[in-house]
């Protein structure tokens, strides 16, 4: 099948299908953002980040209350962290990698498992080219941190952590990744970018 970008409210599939990017409407597939579509898949081209259950984000802490903290996820939603849910003590500025626990009705998302980053770089991506950036079964974020020798913490939110090793190589890395996201063959083109680049800094 022959790659196509639909636009949202486009006809993606004439039957209920879970893809990235869509909705669900009297039994047929839409998309909800401009996309490409192949094959049995869609890669989102645009869109802001909406939370889900179970996904990891980098956040930052952008106010300290009686019951927690606020925290700011790149998204319309905002964070909230309870002091039940940490024995650490955060200020307004940390970053934190956090969990998605639930999302409410009022734009609201709890978050748990706090675990702060420091001493890295913060980078932000759109947050739809994200799982291009880990690849299939985290085979892009692998060839990454292998070459750069970088640590890479990816959030879903479209945050990126980046701390020791070529963290611009890592960076420019990560932007051509998103340049290229509604490419084919992707995986094998970084690898050998990656390989170029880091044989010049050795």
């Amino acid at each position: 099948m022959d790659k196509k970008i639909v636009l949202p409210g486009d006809l993606v599939a004439d039957k209920p299908v879970k893809l990235e990017g869509c909705f669900v409407e009297n039994g047929k597939t839409y998309a909800a953002v401009v996309s490409v579509t192949q094959e049995d898949r869609t890669i989102p081209l645009k869109g802001r980040y909406l939370p889900n259950y179970g996904d990891y984000v980098v956040g930052i802490i952008k106010d300290e209350r009686f019951s927690g903290y606020s925290v700011e996820i790149n998204s319309p939603y905002e964070g909230q962290l309870s002091n039940r849910d940490t024995r650490e003590e955060f200020r307004v500025g940390d970053v934190v990698l956090v969990k998605i626990m639930a999302v409410d009705e009022v734009n609201s998302a709890i978050v748990v498992e706090p675990r702060r980053l420091t001493g890295g770089e913060i980078i932000e991506i759109e947050s739809v080219k994200v799982p291009r950036v880990i690849g299939r079964s985290g085979s892009m974020l692998a060839i990454l941190r292998q070459y750069t020798e970088t640590d890479v913490i990816v959030g879903k939110n479209g945050r990126i952590y980046l701390k020791g090793g070529n963290t611009v190589l890592a960076t420019l890395a990560i932007l051509k990744i998103c340049r290229e996201a509604h490419t084919s063959g992707l995986t094998d083109r970084m690898t050998a970018f990656l390989q170029n680049e880091s044989k010049k800094v050795n």
